[in-house]
């Protein structure tokens, strides 16, 4: 049976539970926004000219290399326009489901970096990695008898060979901007407060063009986009650790509810309290 090539699909929302995997194939990539999502990414990357973007650092990718992607990263793919076919496989982790398998047994290997990247030299290393994901997707999506319980065996097996990977690595290469590194860092650090172009620009002692150029250019993302999503993305956790709609919006930086309310709905497509009944 012939593995399945998906057509590429722009959601980065979950459909099915546990697990999802993606073989995607595409002459003229469609471009991809910066994005995150609230469940784990394992990005293996097959042929192209690609580099990743991920919280103000590149990642010049080779293929065979995989990128593990924690829950709520801000990330995207640099695509070149005279890139040759684009071609990886894609697999999205619930954290629930994950979770189940004992703290830190199989998602060990996503570490405690936001973002992790393998390179595998071994040519047998990827041939064994792109086996079993293949596997995969044909277990997915081909219907035979046993194939749910069949896949599940599957992808205990690619997290096993995964963690084994992440033991062995060494670090990997990747452009970071000391002045994106520290601006990152002290908008995570400060989100809750009141922040601006203006005041951050003075914090550093730069003028706000240069700021805004270099964020711009690291991130993927404007200075305030991206401290709107930071703001989101710890107000959509606290309302999954059961905390009230009412108090979030104020511990999140936000100034009123109602901004809080349109800014959340705009992003996931439904309201703060929606979420947090829905889980």
């Amino acid at each position: 049976m012939r593995e399945r090539v998906q057509r590429f699909e722009v959601r980065q929302v979950m459909k099915r539970q546990n697990f999802e995997v993606f073989h995607y194939n595409q002459m003229t990539p469609a471009e991809v926004t910066v994005h995150h999502h609230d469940f784990y990414e394992v990005f293996f990357f097959l042929g192209g000219n690609v580099s990743y973007r991920a919280e103000g650092q590149i990642y010049h990718l080779k293929p065979g290399d995989v990128l593990l992607i924690n829950p709520m990263v801000l990330h995207q793919p640099i695509i070149a326009s005279d890139s040759p076919d684009y071609e990886r496989i894609i697999l999205w982790i619930d954290k629930d489901y994950l979770s189940r398998f004992g703290e830190g047994a199989i998602s060990r290997c996503f570490g405690e970096e936001r973002v992790r990247l393998l390179h595998l030299s071994s040519s047998v290393q990827r041939a064994e990695l792109t086996e079993l994901l293949g596997k995969l997707v044909r277990e997915c999506y081909g219907g035979e008898y046993g194939s749910g319980l069949y896949a599940e065996g599957l992808f205990l097996q690619i997290m096993a060979e995964l963690n084994r990977l992440a033991l062995k690595a060494r670090p990997a290469e990747r452009e970071a901007s000391t002045l994106v590194t520290e601006l990152l860092t002290y908008i995570n650090e400060h989100y809750s407060e009141s922040l601006s172009l203006e005041g951050l620009a003075k914090r550093f002692f730069i003028s706000k063009y240069h700021l805004s150029h270099e964020f711009s250019r690291a991130v993927g993302t404007g200075v305030y986009r991206y401290i709107m999503l930071r703001r989101l993305t710890a107000a959509k956790q606290l309302l999954s650790d059961g905390a009230a709609p009412g108090e979030v919006y104020s511990q999140c930086g936000f100034q009123d509810y109602t901004s809080f309310f349109r800014a959340f709905k705009a992003e996931y497509g439904v309201s703060p309290r929606s979420f947090a009944e829905g889980h």
